[in-house]
């Protein structure tokens, strides 16, 4: 007997629709689109995949500071939770862990190894372009859209962090999705909407601590100004979206802060081992005034330094920063203020001139803090800046295009075009070396298709020119994509094609990678990185190759070892060869670390060589107070260290020798304790053996 269904029950059929609706969704796209657009959408997507997979393998571990907490946590559900730099968990990163999560789930399902690591950072570079794309086709329309996918795919700077394994291509990712949140909450002062914006910025704050509350204060003005609903009722809504956050970020700290010190990770990067000191110090306010603990070498006294640049408006536009992000920046300063000025009548809670309001205010929040951070500042961070460009960008050419018949808003169309094109041709000929013709053909270009752009309108208006005017638009527009896009694009191509690794990574051809921020003399590339090869994985199935150690690095890869001096360790790890690796691994399985080093990337291409943990002495800097002589003294005795690596001085950090517990005085002991044993050549100290 077959039983009958109730009175509005689905049927199977019924049940199957949302689905296929779906998919129809996803290939058709909104039904008042044109056909093309999102077989457009679906290109601009492959494409910017096929460029953050293109040879990714190449860069090996990339940086393998991070790395090797991906191992850990590929290992250590703990050193999963906390980020720790190795399985046994005796020191973190400097950075709370989210970004470290989805790789050491990677690495979890398929195994360690480059691919595994860097894909999902490529699968966030894609996620960051749908999400824009659909933030400005949301108000605006889809050509919008896709000129905003297409300018962020082609920057280089997001081409090289979407290809890279540092926090900031989720950081990239979860601001977006803020920005997104954001603007759908102002379409009619929607509660949830906000609310989601403060859990992906809470989630954002997991990634790279306060740089996520850079956009904080814009997008929060705008929407208590702009949402259309009360006053009393905007106040609400903003404290609970604030809530939202604090829930979402502070999980995690509250955790990290009640759990007793003695049975966590030391927190990396803190001088007292805490991640509020972490968080306000090293990584928050100490960025901003330059007075960073525990930091080596930082900016400080407001006027920059080796390794943060000289400060100012004009840090964006500089020799080591411009050919990474500020491609189309004066265009999106420029049309920030024509999408202000066109839209200043517009009523209170005007949607368009919310948008401009809220990516305005984010890149010029984050761009000003930037600018003059006295702390440590590195040209890779100025990928934060790529999505909210990339989304004025679109918004701004098409609402000018919309009102091209307008005299001003035609001249206003070709002065983006041709000023996109002379800054360009002044970037690319701070690479006079690197396809010398393209500066000249993008400024041709550019000018031709400024003119063009500049009359189309009014000839449009012409009777006897009528005829003429869509081809004579549809040229003058390929001709200026063409002419704003050629030169990131030449950049980004250059990006792509060449392995990086290290600690400090720049975007485009060789001679425009500069050293930390832009320091060093003139003509010196100055200290970029890993040495060649420090940072490459080794063959599946662990060990080093045979013959020594790790295999170089492609000529060009953009890592090399500076010209820094007591830098080495610091930035460049060591080389690992086979006969270390053999020793490392011998008897592993009796010691809670296989080696201890000084300084986290010493002891990560150590770790990542031998897939055996490695204590990091002194955390990243070898500056932190970890683990104190005492405490390292207990775990020799405990039989919980095999090795430690001789010469521990490098990278000792500031006052490495001032105080008990630093690493030059671990060190010290250890070398005047135990049996020094040579492996290769490099020497390691049997702390099983007495001298």
């Amino acid at each position: 007997m077959t039983q009958a269904l109730a009175p509005g029950a689905p049927t199977a059929a019924g049940r199957a629709r949302p689905a296929q609706s779906l998919l129809v969704g996803l290939r058709r796209g909104r039904p008042e689109d044109a056909r093309w657009v999102r077989p457009a959408l679906l290109s601009v997507l492959l494409v910017a995949l096929v460029l953050n997979l293109w040879s990714l393998g190449d860069s090996g571990y990339a940086n393998s500071f991070y790395s090797a907490a991906v191992q850990a946590g590929g290992e250590s559900w703990k050193a999963f939770f906390f980020g720790s730099s190795d399985a046994g968990n005796s020191i973190t990163v400097d950075k709370p862990p989210a970004a470290l999560w989805p790789m050491a789930l990677s690495v979890r399902l398929f195994g360690l190894g480059s691919w595994q690591i860097l894909v999902p950072e490529a699968l966030m570079g894609v996620g960051t372009i749908a999400v824009l794309y659909a933030a400005v086709r949301r108000r605006f329309s889809a050509p919008a859209g896709l000129v905003a996918a297409g300018v962020l795919a082609l920057t280089p700077v997001a081409a090289l962090m979407f290809r890279f394994n540092n926090p900031d291509a989720l950081l990239a990712l979860l601001m977006t999705v803020t920005v997104y949140c954001g603007l759908r909450a102002l379409e009619g002062a929607r509660t949830r909407w906000l609310v989601w914006a403060g859990v992906a910025m809470g989630f954002a704050f997991l990634t790279k601590t306060l740089q996520a509350f850079l956009i904080l204060p814009p997008l929060a003005l705008v929407y208590a100004v702009c949402a259309p609903t009360t006053v009393r009722r905007r106040i609400g809504q903003l404290v609970a979206a604030g809530l939202a956050l604090v829930v979402s970020a502070g999980w995690w700290v509250a955790i990290v802060e009640l759990w007793p010190a003695a049975s966590r990770p030391y927190i990396g990067g803190s001088q007292t081992n805490s991640f509020l000191e972490l968080t306000l110090g090293y990584n928050g306010l100490g960025r901003i005034s330059g007075d960073e603990p525990g930091s080596v070498g930082g900016g400080g006294g407001g006027g920059g330094g080796p390794r943060s640049g000289e400060t100012g408006l004009g840090r964006m536009f500089g020799d080591s920063v411009g050919g990474q992000i500020s491609w189309l920046l004066p265009a999106a300063l420029f049309l920030l203020v024509v999408g202000l000025v066109l839209t200043r009548r517009a009523r209170r809670t005007d949607l368009t001139r919310a948008s401009f309001l809220v990516w305005g205010g984010a890149l010029l929040m984050t761009a000003g803090v930037f600018s003059f951070m006295a702390g440590i500042f590195h040209e890779y961070y100025t990928v934060a800046l790529a999505p909210y460009i990339a989304a004025l960008a679109g918004m701004g050419v098409t609402l000018l295009w919309e009102e091209r018949a307008k005299a001003l808003a035609s001249a206003a169309l070709g002065v983006t075009v041709a000023g996109t094109a002379v800054w360009a041709f002044v970037l690319l000929g701070r690479t006079p070396d690197h396809l010398p013709w393209l500066r000249w053909a993008v400024l041709v270009g550019g000018v031709v298709a400024a003119v063009a752009l500049a009359v189309v309108g009014r000839i449009g208006r012409e009777g006897r020119f009528r005829t003429l005017a869509p081809g004579l638009a549809v040229g003058a527009v390929v001709l200026a994509v063409a002419a704003s896009l050629a030169a990131p694009l030449a950049y980004t191509l250059s990006t792509v094609s060449t392995p990086h690794t290290g600690s400090i990574v720049t975007a485009g051809p060789a001679a425009a990678r500069g050293g930390f921020g832009g320091g060093g003399a003139p003509g010196d590339d100055g200290p970029r990185g890993q040495r060649p090869g420090a940072g490459q994985a080794p063959p599946q199935g662990g060990g080093a190759p045979q013959g020594g150690g790790l295999p170089p690095a492609p000529e060009g890869a953009a890592g090399g070892r500076g010209g820094g001096g007591g830098m080495a360790g610091l930035l460049d790890g060591r080389d690992v060869g086979a006969e270390v690796v053999a020793a490392l691994s011998k008897d592993a399985g009796d010691y809670t670390w296989a080696a201890a080093t000084v300084g986290s990337q010493n002891a990560a291409t150590s770790q990542l060589a031998a897939e055996e943990p490695v204590m990091a002495i002194g955390g990243f800097n070898g500056s932190d107070p970890s683990p104190t002589l005492d405490q390292f003294k207990k775990y020799v005795a405990d039989g919980e260290i095999h090795y430690f690596f001789g010469g521990g001085g490098d990278g000792g950090g500031p006052g490495g020798g001032e105080q008990d517990g630093t690493a030059s005085s671990i060190s010290s002991w250890v070398e005047s304790t135990f049996k020094e044993v040579a492996v290769g050549d490099t020497t390691l100290y049997d702390l099983t053996a007495r001298a």
